[in-house]
């Protein structure tokens, strides 16, 4: 499968033979990056602002999921979890996390969460093979959360979303730089790529490894 980043929020995750998953499109204005111009068989969204369900940036015959639950399109298998902020009672925006099978490799889509899940949730998730984790807070996790949330997951792969780039400077929400993360994890400048594509379970390293993905346009 291969994993595209649009900024923010948003990837594309795409397998031969199965059905393509936009997660969060973004209206532009509300973020700072480009336009999108995306086409997917499916979006998910995982909290309902500007910044991650503007459906209307995707075009094709598309399925909506916006909530939990368990799915099955395009062979595609996906199950929606239901998170929110602090408390049970928050006023902040639902979030739901999105668990992607894609022929036996799982991808999870983090959305919005602000708070590190307790043991049990992780537990019932299985095995996450990939992590989107978004980690310049701004509403999602900081730093320093989405570390420890990572050390819980223990995913083999972790690809950072949600942080301020160049792009983002303007926007009305505060998000720290990727730069923070790194160094909460040890590490310092990671080269990004443009994608990432993994054959199938046995390419995956045994030691989860930080793969920071480069912004692509869509309106080229």
């Amino acid at each position: 499968m291969e994993i595209t980043w649009y900024g923010h929020s948003c990837f594309r995750l795409t397998e031969r033979g199965l059905a393509t998953v936009v997660t969060d499109p973004y209206d532009y204005r509300q973020v700072g990056y480009e336009a999108l111009k995306l086409k997917a068989d499916i979006v998910t969204v995982s909290h309902d602002t500007p910044g991650h369900n503007y459906l209307s940036a995707v075009k094709g015959d598309v399925h909506v999921i916006t909530g939990p639950g368990e799915y099955e399109l395009g062979s595609v298998f996906i199950t929606g979890i239901h998170t929110n902020g602090h408390t049970v009672k928050s006023n902040e925006p639902r979030n739901t996390m999105y668990l992607f099978d894609f022929n036996g490799i799982n991808v999870l889509h983090m959305g919005d969460i602000n708070r590190v899940p307790a043991q049990s949730e992780v537990e019932a998730l299985g095995p996450v093979h990939v992590a989107l984790v978004p980690v310049g807070g701004g509403g999602g996790l900081s730093a320093n959360n989405a570390t420890e949330v990572i050390s819980l997951l223990e995913p083999n792969i972790v690809i950072p979303m949600h942080y301020a780039t160049a792009m983002t400077g303007n926007t009305a929400q505060k998000m720290d730089s990727l730069d923070k993360f790194l160094k909460e994890m040890g590490l310092g400048k990671v080269e990004p790529v443009p994608s990432i594509k993994i054959p199938n379970l046995s390419s995956l390293p045994e030691e989860t490894k930080v793969v920071v993905l480069d912004y692509q346009r869509t309106n080229n």
